[in-house]
């Protein structure tokens, strides 16, 4: 499956590998069922935090696999996601 990512700033030809890396990172990092906040996958996958919200919205996209993502609340303004346990799609 090819990966395709939005926005009127992507350049192909620049940002698919990297994207579709960070991508991978956060995947195989959610991958363990735990509850992840967004600061914690930016330091696991080293990129940043809006990066890491973005890649698990397109883990999300059904074109990139449909998987269902989990959130809850922590603190004011602080929530954690995790891929749902069986990493089904939607």
């Amino acid at each position: 499956m090819a990966l395709r990512f939005d926005g009127i700033t992507i350049d192909p030809e620049r940002d698919v590998a990297r994207l579709g890396t960070a991508l991978e990172q956060v995947r195989e990092s959610m991958a363990d069922g735990r509850w992840w906040t967004l600061a914690q996958l930016s330091r696991r996958c080293g990129t940043s935090e809006c990066s890491a919200s973005a890649r698990i919205r397109d883990l999300r996209k059904l074109r990139n696999g449909g998987r269902t993502v989990e959130s809850k609340r922590i603190a004011a303004g602080l929530w954690a996601y995790r891929l749902h346990p069986d990493g089904a799609p939607q």
